[in-house]
């Protein structure tokens, strides 16, 4: 017989077990506490030491030093993006200060890059959409929307896509996104306050905004600047006044049409399909939301005067958009008509003050500088030049294949930098490819410009995508989940036309 001494008993119920279980689980949870903010972070220690990494090695190539500076904090920042161990706007403060410590810019010159056109645009459209919100115009066009989508959570998503698609191709992306988000975000918060319960809903309403504005920009030479860039080099390179057979490269807003709209409509129905088949919203119907809504405007009664004002300037706003836009920049437009909600009294600057994301403004124009840089040190051309000298390795110099490997490369390009500065980069070469292989120039451009509407890939590829992710519903993991998706049935789309459509249009 064994007698154990008190302290070395072995508890036999199960009480006392539960008890040294949980006794033995606080000991370790006290061990492993001042871990866990370094587990937290781990991202972030990755991101950085792979940056170290890359920097400690000798620039490839004919990549000068700040090229591959350059290169590093793109990488870097994509890791960060991607797994979010900090808040987004602490990424564009970090690409701030590295411009200036890796590149040895002087600050000044960093700030001023910052702040262009593009970023004027995404901040002054925001705060139209508080303004638009607070007048409560939204829920008339949501409502508008749903009376002739029907209450089906897939026919209002299809409905979103298309309009936002038809709306972009003449307007542009960036204006179509801000003007679209909050009839989105009515919809959303009719269905449920709890955004927990509304994540997967909100995420496809949210996409069918920005990737349907992205399709849609395709159709026409006013969907985007890259569509003119890329009008502008056919025209430069192959067109001579002297002979007729190069009239062909004279690319007409009709005849863009003709190449780029079937190919967005094509797309509608799919992106709606895939949004679905990524996010499975369990909202299957919002006719509770839709329900509310028709509540809501029948209790607002008819169009007061404020109303009409609202709708006036916002037209206002729109009308120059198309108007002036090419004489004082989308970004000055969107500011004036901002001001002009303030001046009229329709809405406060601490209203706007609190519903703007102005860390959403900042992350945008942090990577609208860092593409900067990729120009001016000669990252970008490298890249393009390293990429296309695969090419030749693999024997990819006609047909499909060809294709594919060039609508890769801008978008890559496309998701790391403004699409026309890929455009501007990638133009010439890809029309300059187009001799050396054989191929046509007006399918190789058309394939260059298209693709690098492409920017489905990060929170900061477009500014679509920077304006619906401002909404605070979406996470940047939700961005690959159906970015690449979106990828592959745009690349798809575009091989098909390139092999079968576009050859009987020349």
């Amino acid at each position: 017989m064994f007698i154990f001494p008190e302290h070395s008993r072995i508890p036999l119920s199960i009480s006392s077990t539960a008890s040294n279980v949980r006794r033995v689980a606080s000991k370790v949870i006290k061990t492993t506490r001042p871990l866990q903010p370094v587990w937290r972070r781990r991202w972030f220690l990755i991101a950085m030491l792979t940056g170290a990494g890359m920097l400690l090695l000798p620039p490839p190539g004919a990549l000068g030093f700040h090229g591959w500076a350059v290169l590093t904090m793109v990488v870097v920042a994509v890791i960060l993006f991607v797994t979010e161990p900090i808040p987004l706007p602490a990424v564009a403060l970090l690409i701030v200060a590295g411009q200036v410590i890796l590149l040895n810019l002087d600050s000044s010159a960093v700030a001023q890059s910052l702040m262009n056109d593009s970023v004027l645009f995404i901040m002054g459209s925001l705060m139209i959409a508080v303004a638009l919100v607070k007048q409560k115009l939204d829920k008339r066009i949501a409502f508008l929307i749903v009376r002739l989508t029907g209450t089906k959570t897939f026919n209002v998503c299809l409905g979103i896509s298309l309009l936002s698609g038809v709306l972009a191709s003449f307007i542009g992306e960036h204006t179509v996104a801000a003007m679209m988000l909050p009839v989105a975000l009515t919809l959303i918060r009719l269905t449920s306050d709890d955004p927990k319960q509304v994540r997967a809903l909100a995420a496809v309403i949210l996409f069918s905004i920005c990737y349907g504005a992205a399709i849609g920009s395709i159709a026409t030479p006013s969907g985007g600047a890259r569509n003119a860039i890329m009008i502008g080099y056919w025209k430069s390179f192959f067109y001579d006044p002297n002979n007729p057979e190069t009239a062909r490269y004279l690319i007409d807003y009709v005849k863009w049409m003709l190449y780029g709209y079937p190919l967005f409509l094509v797309q509608v129905p799919f992106v709606t399909l895939l949004l679905f088949m990524t996010f499975r919203p369990g909202q299957k119907h919002i006719t509770r939301a839709v329900a509310k809504l028709r509540n809501q405007v029948e209790e607002e009664g008819p169009l007061r005067p404020s109303d009409y004002l609202t709708i006036a300037i916002f037209a206002a706003i729109l009308l120059a958009w198309i108007l002036a836009s090419d004489k004082i920049g989308l970004g000055t437009v969107a500011l004036l008509g901002a001001a002009a909600f303030l001046v009229a009294g329709l809405v406060r600057w601490e209203e706007i003050s609190s519903g703007v994301n102005w860390g959403v403004v900042l992350l945008y124009a942090a990577m609208i500088s860092l593409g900067v840089q990729m120009v001016e040190t000669g990252a970008a051309l490298w890249v393009a030049r390293t990429f296309l000298g695969m090419l030749t390795s693999l024997d990819v110099n006609h047909g499909a294949s060809l294709y594919a490997v060039l609508i890769a490369l801008t978008t890559l390009v496309t998701n790391t930098m403004s699409t026309a500065a890929a455009i501007a980069v990638l133009g010439p070469i890809m029309l300059k490819l187009a001799g050396v292989v054989n191929e046509s120039p007006l399918i190789i451009g058309f394939l260059t410009a298209l693709a690098s509407s492409f920017a489905y890939l990060t929170v900061v590829s477009a500014p679509a995508c920077t304006i619906v992710y401002g909404s605070g519903y979406l996470r940047t993991t939700d961005f690959l989940a159906a970015g690449w998706k979106m990828v592959v049935l745009s690349s798809l789309v575009c091989i098909g036309a390139a092999v079968f459509y576009w050859p009987l249009l020349q």
